[in-house]
């Protein structure tokens, strides 16, 4: 198989690989501020168990959430398992990487000095002005070079959808490494990485730098 037509069936996978980076952020991320104002929560309860969840998450491999997540209630309940593997594939990564958001949002919120709170409730803020139009700007600004690592460990995390057999990039080049018996379809599958992740810094850096405000 020539390098040209290798290129071209796996570019075919990079659609699908796309589709589990961007609906992950498009779920996890307002998924981990919820879990992370869950986490902070005065209600010890809900608090620990918040606590607890994020533990698990964060402490078990993805590839075992995503088996989880695919097979487990074929296993438990007897259901059918989902026909199109997208969906499993997504909940089971919104899921892992809003436990990740969850604690960098929760860092970023308690690092805002408990003054600027009082400010605003002088100045006759509603606690909800308050946070959504003073605290969490400075909480994005806070947190952006830590949400752009995890952002780019996504890029890369995307090839464990191969553990389901969901066809992206990644699982078509493995299938036609094995079928060719050669290693060059990891190594353009490792150039598509690059790239992506090239993309994602530019874009992340950019954004990071137009929130700079005070330099």
């Amino acid at each position: 198989m020539s390098l040209t037509v290798m290129i071209l069936k796996m570019s075919q996978g990079l659609g699908r690989t796309c589709a589990i980076f961007f609906l992950t952020l498009l779920f996890s991320l307002p998924l981990g501020m919820l879990v992370a104002l869950l986490r902070m929560s005065k209600n010890r309860l809900v608090s620990l168990l918040t606590r607890a969840v994020i533990s698990v998450l964060r402490g078990t491999p993805l590839m075992l959430q995503l088996l989880a997540v695919t097979y487990g209630p074929y296993y438990l309940f007897h259901w059918s398992i989902s026909r199109n593997k997208l969906i499993p594939v997504v909940i089971a990564f919104a899921i892992n990487y809003a436990a990740y958001f969850a604690e960098i949002y929760r860092g970023g919120i308690e690092s805002i000095p408990v003054g600027q709170y009082e400010a605003a409730e002088v100045l006759g803020f509603t606690r909800g002005q308050t946070f959504f139009r003073i605290i969490l700007p400075q909480v994005i600004k806070r947190i952006l070079p830590s949400i752009t690592n995890e952002i780019v460990t996504l890029v890369k995390d995307t090839s464990m959808a191969f553990t389901v057999s969901y066809q992206e990039m990644f699982t078509i080049g493995k299938e036609i490494a094995n079928s060719q018996t050669s290693f060059l379809p990891f190594v353009v599958a490792g150039v598509f990485y690059f790239i992506f992740n090239g993309v994602v810094d530019y874009g992340m850096g950019a954004l990071e730098k137009r929130l700079n405000y005070y330099r």
